[in-house]
């Protein structure tokens, strides 16, 4: 659970310095006085309280308690994301529609599950959400990964099932060349084996005979919440994106055991649960198999922060 009052989710800075540059509000107290009023008047919802509230980069999530129960307020000031966070939202809503644990928007008095509002440094792009409640995936639980590893497939199964109009376009075309090309040019050799592992993959590598498609794209212990060793909510669709399945599932499993400012690598047995549980669900084709072996030394290369590693991502590659 993230600690009471005000606090940066990832970032080393002074929680009270950013809120103040970055949405103009001098204290939580502040905020509070805000949302109150804007609840009251755009979604009708009572609050009497606003126990916790966290920033990350341009946006920020409040907790509230009130008439409705107990809500999340999320916004952000970044103008340019504001057609892509309408589009998550909507998302959201499809999605819990059909069953995907998800927290379904609270449809504000005019029907809009949206908003852009009046900050005081200027405009907010907000929604408001029920809160779920359950713990942040323990990827050292080899069942609740499991459980993990079905919930994305059956969320994929979904997502194809859905049309988005403003969806960016798919970054896995020319996936082939991408890779080689960043091999020749980018890669910066923090671990060798394991470039010289992927350089080896690459030759031979079949055709994907699937159609990229929305995918989470972010799919890690922070955004999964568990009870009882099963998933009960999928968090945070603001960075959904147009992907073969496989892609985001390799991504997930490099990058499962990550929260916030706990930036460790996913075990291998992590790693194989998650692929047993996605597979239970949803087996992977032959083609799709392949790739798996080589999106995930591609994604785990890409993790290496640098020479200082002390989480040990570079081993993680190579194990």
């Amino acid at each position: 659970m993230l600690p009471l009052g005000l606090s940066m989710l990832w970032e080393s800075v002074e929680p009270e310095v950013a809120l103040k540059e970055r949405f103009g509000f001098g204290s939580l107290d502040e905020v509070s006085g805000w949302a109150s009023a804007a609840l009251d008047e755009t979604w009708g919802v009572t609050v009497s309280a606003c126990p916790r509230m966290v920033i990350s980069d341009q946006n920020a999530i409040l907790w509230v308690t009130g008439g409705q129960g107990d809500l999340v307020v999320k916004w952000s000031r970044a103008r340019e994301r504001f057609a892509r966070l309408d589009a998550s939202t909507r998302l959201l809503r499809a999605l819990a529609d059909q069953g995907v644990p998800v927290a379904a928007p609270l449809a504000a008095v005019d029907g809009l599950d949206r908003v852009v509002l009046d900050g005081p440094a200027g405009a907010l792009s907000v929604t408001v959400l029920p809160e779920l409640v359950g713990d942040w995936l323990d990827v050292t639980d080899e069942a609740a990964v499991r459980s993990a590893g079905a919930a994305l497939a059956r969320l994929h199964q979904v997502l194809g099932t859905i049309r988005e109009d403003d969806a960016p376009p798919s970054d896995d075309a020319g996936l082939l060349g991408r890779i080689e090309q960043w091999l020749a040019d980018d890669d910066p050799g923090l671990a060798p084996e394991g470039s010289r592992r992927l350089a080896d993959l690459l030759p031979g590598a079949p055709e994907l005979d699937d159609e990229p498609q929305l995918v989470h794209n972010d799919f890690r212990a922070a955004n999964i919440l568990t009870r009882d060793s099963t998933v009960v909510g999928v968090l945070d669709l603001d960075e959904v994106t147009v992907k073969h399945r496989v892609s985001d599932l390799a991504k997930a499993s490099v990058y499962l055991g990550t929260r916030f400012t706990a930036w460790r690598p996913t075990s291998a047995e992590a790693r194989r649960a998650l692929r047993a549980g996605y597979e239970s669900v949803r087996p992977l084709g032959r083609a799709e198999a392949r790739w798996f072996e080589i999106l995930v030394l591609w994604h785990g290369l890409h993790a290496i922060p640098g020479e200082n590693d002390p989480a040990g991502w570079a081993s993680a590659v190579c194990g």
